[in-house]
């Protein structure tokens, strides 16, 4: 399924919707994904925060996590945006961590992703160029 600008565009839309939803006492940092699946669904995640930083979770794999336990083994990755604002609601230039990078090649390698520019424009990459030298396993 290829992603036109209107597809982001949406996507976009949705990502700063979820944002809204996130729970960030701690970071005071909002973050919203939306992804469509190869199968042209679309799910949303939001970032948890935890007072053990090291167990809270990003909107981009909880996401992700929606989308595998909706549709299995068989989710890829099309396209996901990804916003991000501060408490009093500005938006802020954020590109997916990452952890969240390595998550989304193994989902769709060629996956556009979407996020904030510091202009406030959005840029779309595909994951491979996020992180070219992924983890991967060694042939076996």
């Amino acid at each position: 399924m290829s992603t036109s600008a209107a597809d982001m565009d949406a996507l976009h839309t949705r990502a700063v919707a979820a944002a809204q939803s996130a729970y960030a006492p701690y970071s005071r940092l909002h973050v919203g994904a939306a992804l469509r699946s190869a199968s042209g669904r679309i799910y949303t995640g939001c970032n948890v925060e935890n007072a053990s930083f090291s167990i809270g979770g990003c909107a981009e794999r909880a996401a992700i996590a929606a989308a595998v336990q909706a549709e299995g083994q068989a989710f890829r990755l099309d396209a996901i945006a990804v916003a991000a604002f501060r408490d009093d609601g500005r938006a802020l230039p954020i590109t997916p961590c990452g952890a969240c990078r390595q998550a989304l090649v193994e989902f769709g390698a060629d996956a556009q992703v979407g996020f904030r520019q510091p202009d406030g424009t959005w840029l779309t990459v595909s994951a491979d160029a996020l992180l070219p030298y992924r983890f991967c396993f060694p042939e076996r």
